[in-house]
């Protein structure tokens, strides 16, 4: 799903065991993107992502942060064209049209005027957010075997094509219980690709994600976390620590949050329920 605008060529010197030697190589490009709305025509956030999978992100960004409940309430989703300049599409901007009768709340979607590809969104809302909007706690089932667990990474690692090039980019992937990878997402911030993902899924009518397993690349932060709960992902797998509030949300929502899976061991935070043994 991404472009060739995602890596960007570049020289770079090797040193190596005291000697140095010049090569080209590739580099994961970061972009901005501006999610604009139309009606009220308002910039509701700022992002730094890697290009590609744009309408993803911003579908999937909107519905995270509950200005959009499904895939009806966009009308159209399309890349700037400034005609009063040269009328040349501007590929990171993207205009959203809602449906005429949605009149969502945006307010809270100030603390997003500029986000970080690196940390999510600076001063993040706490778990009362969530409690506010009425979202609610994830459904029982389904139950995994650890064997399943075991064979997503390298499922996950596999699947990262713009990471063998350039090294530099995180991944959100999808499974089903069985453990078959349904898709996958890569950019240089962990929140955007699971946008991505979730805008995937979004726009392909398939929320919420009930029977599904999300994985990460990298570590559980709440911004993860907040973003599966509300696409109602049951397990959440990482190869890295969840943070505390993560964790804090996990148990709260019944979700089930797995950290350090790698090889055949895994952590569980929350949710041990939903672990097959």
């Amino acid at each position: 799903m991404l472009t060739d605008r995602s890596k960007t060529q570049a020289r770079v010197w090797v040193v190596e065991d005291g000697k140095v030697r010049s090569r080209s190589d590739y580099i994961t490009t970061e972009e901005p993107l501006e999610i604009r709305l139309m009606s009220p025509r308002r910039t509701v956030a700022i992002t730094m992502r890697t290009p590609g999978a744009d309408f993803e992100l911003t579908a999937g960004f909107l519905y995270s942060e509950g200005v959009i409940s499904n895939r009806q309430d966009i009308q159209r989703l399309s890349y700037c064209v400034d005609t009063e300049i040269d009328g040349e599409q501007r590929l990171n901007i993207v205009n959203v049209e809602l449906r005429e009768d949605l009149h969502p709340n945006l307010q809270p979607l100030e603390r997003h005027f500029y986000t970080s590809s690196a940390c999510g969104v600076c001063g993040k809302a706490s778990l009362e957010a969530l409690r506010l909007r009425g979202i609610a706690t994830i459904p029982p089932e389904p139950k995994v075997k650890p064997e399943i667990l075991y064979s997503l990474p390298e499922q996950l690692r596999a699947a990262q094509g713009i990471f063998k090039a350039t090294g530099g980019l995180h991944a959100a992937a999808l499974f089903d219980t069985q453990g078959q990878l349904i898709s996958l997402r890569e950019d240089v911030g962990r929140h955007n690709a699971l946008d991505k993902l979730i805008g995937s899924a979004l726009l392909s009518d398939r929320l919420p994600l009930y029977n599904h397993i999300v994985m990460v690349s990298g570590r559980s932060s709440f911004e993860i976390l907040q973003k599966c709960t509300v696409a109602g992902v049951p397990i959440i797998c990482a190869v890295s620590a969840p943070s505390s509030l993560a964790v804090s949300l996990a148990r709260e929502f019944e979700v089930t949050l797995i950290g350090f899976l790698r090889g055949k061991k895994f952590n569980v935070y929350s949710g041990w329920e939903r672990i097959n043994i």
